[in-house]
């Protein structure tokens, strides 16, 4: 079976072609055919061994596929030929994948399977972050920080599903109009005393959440950009720095700061994957999620795509496409 496998934790030019062992069901899990594979920064972290999760060297990364399965136990309550998306923490650039039953839904008959792998990390840990951890109530206002990036563009539409007004925050003008396609009601440049704009916008109130996976200088601005009983919603640091918090900011303002680790919570729940994709389902039915997926790779250019995402070069989601990706 074909795949790719890291031999060290030097980045993407680590990733080797091998031919791996082929996956088997049990009763705890199924096997998947891969027809499509989302690139994301989680990924592209493991590569450099800086990801949380560290499996021993050599082992073959990626964790968002969509595809058929082929090989389902009984009682598992799955069949062959299921069209289905996943979530692994490894295993996923590989032509066949095994599958724990509780990171497994159906993909709905009207989602190709481009579209399947771009709606799993993203919008899952978006829809778990805002409605779970933030608890966005209909007719809040939401500030995205990287709007335009993957994260970004789902956290926007999410919001607006869940009933928000959003203002997408984004790096650089070019960039404003990837943030409006992904559907923020405004859009503003994140220059240094973003938060005071963000009050202008408001009416001097402030935006009720704030969700980051940026990081760095960005998180404090981010606070100061909070309205009263706001929450700001730690989802990651791609802007580098790890940001401190002095929580006596906190106290002041009556906000909160919520961390956000979808992957860690998939086994505390076990429910938790399929109940968000029925909500996810029926906003992407509703014409409320449109998954911006920017480009798409082959195979052999995952080791590419990671590196364009970690220059920001990727617009929206990257796809990787393998055999008949439009079923």
């Amino acid at each position: 079976m074909r795949a790719l496998e890291l031999i060290a934790f030097d980045g993407p030019d680590a990733l080797r072609p091998t031919d791996a062992p082929e996956p088997r069901a049990d009763a705890d899990g199924i096997v998947v055919d891969v027809r499509a594979i989302g690139i994301n920064y989680p990924d592209l972290l493991m590569t450099q061994g800086s990801y949380q999760v560290k499996p021993p060297v050599p082992f073959v990364p990626g964790s968002e596929i969509a595809g058929v399965v082929s090989e389902a136990p009984e009682g598992s309550g799955w069949k062959v030929g299921d069209r289905v998306a996943a979530f692994v923490w490894s295993g996923g650039y590989a032509e066949r994948v095994y599958v724990p039953l509780n990171a497994v839904f159906p993909l709905p008959d009207n989602m190709d399977f481009r579209t399947g792998a771009a709606t799993i990390i993203n919008y899952h840990t978006v829809h778990f972050a805002l409605s779970r951890r933030g608890g966005l109530r209909t007719g809040e206002s939401l500030l995205v920080l990287g709007a335009a990036g993957g994260i970004g563009s789902a956290a926007v539409q999410v919001g607006k599903g869940l009933g928000a007004h959003v203002i997408g925050g984004v790096a650089t003008e070019a960039q404003v109009e990837a943030a409006r396609e992904a559907g923020a009601d405004e859009v503003l440049v994140l220059s240094e005393g973003f938060a005071g704009a963000v009050r202008e916008m408001t009416g001097g109130r402030g935006v009720d959440v704030v969700l980051d996976p940026l990081g760095d200088w960005l998180f404090g601005e981010a606070i100061r950009a909070l309205a009263p009983e706001g929450r700001i919603l730690v989802v990651g640091f791609a802007a580098g720095a790890i940001p401190e918090l002095r929580v006596n900011r906190l106290l002041l303002k009556n906000v909160s700061a919520v961390g956000v680790a979808w992957g860690a919570f998939l086994d505390i729940d076990q429910e938790l994957m399929v109940r968000a994709s029925r909500s996810i389902a029926d906003m992407y039915a509703s014409g409320a999620l449109r998954p911006l997926v920017g480009q798409h790779f082959t195979f052999e250019g995952i080791p590419d795509a990671l590196h364009q995402l970690s220059r920001g070069e990727i617009r929206g989601k990257a796809v990787v496409l393998l055999g008949d990706e439009e079923g």
